[in-house]
């Protein structure tokens, strides 16, 4: 159900049966979250700059947003992402649940949806009026955000696999593949 909140933001925040963060998920992710963070430093970097370098137009499309910070919670992963988008600095980094740091823009979905997105296979609209997304805060920058990668030729995923040569593009495929029997399994 929307509801404005006090700064006039639309709050989505619904969650359908059984699609919430589990209470186990969370307790792991609290005490793993610090340790993923170090572990995926380096990763998530590499792929935040490599995609910063490849596709410098998406800041010009996200305009004011540059600025805005974005947590991206896929809800069955221990943690949850930071997204920085500054041209000059971009942060993406692993942080615990229990302690997000300041944002404007909050987008929670299962790892599955979130990777459709991003790998141009999914209709954002569809999902997010399906309630298998859930969006918080500035739905102005989400917005921004979505129109920016969707603008991008092919897809962000495959780019960001890329960067890691064949190790990378075997893990796109074992993704995409999973994605594709999910999709099977939901259509049948």
């Amino acid at each position: 159900m929307a509801k404005p909140s006090d700064r006039g933001d639309l709050q989505m925040t619904i969650f359908p049966p059984g699609r919430g963060p589990s209470r186990a998920v969370s307790f792991l992710a609290d005490l793993s979250a610090p340790v993923l963070s170090l572990a995926l430093a380096p990763l998530l970097n590499r792929v935040v700059e490599g995609l910063a370098r490849k596709h410098p137009s998406i800041f010009d499309r996200l305009g004011p947003h540059t600025a805005t910070g974005y947590v991206i919670d896929a809800t069955n992963l221990p943690f949850a992402l930071f997204l920085r988008p500054d041209p000059a600095r971009p942060v993406l980094s692993a942080v615990a649940r229990n302690s997000l740091p300041a944002h404007q823009a909050l987008i929670r979905g299962s790892f599955d949806t979130l990777f459709e997105l991003i790998d141009s296979d999914a209709d954002g609209d569809a999902v997010f009026f399906s309630r298998d997304l859930v969006i918080e805060g500035n739905t102005e920058a989400v917005v921004s955000l979505r129109n920016a990668l969707d603008d991008v030729d092919g897809s962000i995923a495959a780019d960001a696999a890329d960067l890691f040569g064949p190790p990378g593009r075997l893990a796109l495929g074992f993704l995409r593949g999973r994605a594709g029997a999910r999709n099977e399994r939901t259509s049948s």
